[in-house]
């Protein structure tokens, strides 16, 4: 097999299996407390913060300048707010609930989801880079990113 296919398939499998896990744990346990979860997305948001801002917007200045670094945090900001707002003009003359609190919960499920769809095609980037500079940092990155994953699928399971 060649090694351009297998690291594919090994990034592929562990992107999947993290997810996979997430939501088999999220539709096994349906009666969480909305303390409890509230608790968890409260650590998981002031933690990817803490990673945006302490980790990788210095490291990006290291790299280039800072201006390159405001356009690309600018850049994912307006990408979101597209998505927004075609998510809004979809659903704006579809009624599919009568109860607009449901309607909200699936348009921000499906802005969610686009973000997360869009965040995984830069982990697939960064486990075939890492597979390309050492095999150990490759297994290694990809495992943390299976492990990384299990949140995002036992949130994204969870019936409101």
């Amino acid at each position: 097999m060649s090694y351009l296919l297998k690291t594919t398939l090994i990034g592929l499998f562990f992107g999947t299996f993290g997810t996979t896990i997430g939501g088999i744990l999220g539709v096994s346990f349906k009666n969480t407390s909305n303390k409890f979860l509230s608790f968890i997305l409260s650590f998981a948001s002031g933690l990817m913060l803490a990673i945006v801002c302490f980790d990788l917007i210095p490291e990006s200045m290291e790299i280039t300048n800072i201006s390159n670094t405001i356009l690309g945090v600018l850049l994912g900001v307006v990408c979101m707010i597209i998505c927004d707002i075609l998510v809004q003009k979809r659903f704006s003359s579809v009624k599919t609930f009568e109860n607009t609190n449901h309607s909200n919960l699936l348009k921000t499920g499906i802005i969610v989801s686009i973000g997360l769809a869009l965040h995984n095609f830069p982990e697939g980037l960064a486990i075939g880079s890492s597979f390309e500079a050492s095999i150990t940092l490759g297994y290694s990155l990809a495992l943390a990113i299976c492990l990384h994953d299990i949140p995002e699928g036992r949130f994204q399971s969870r019936p409101y």
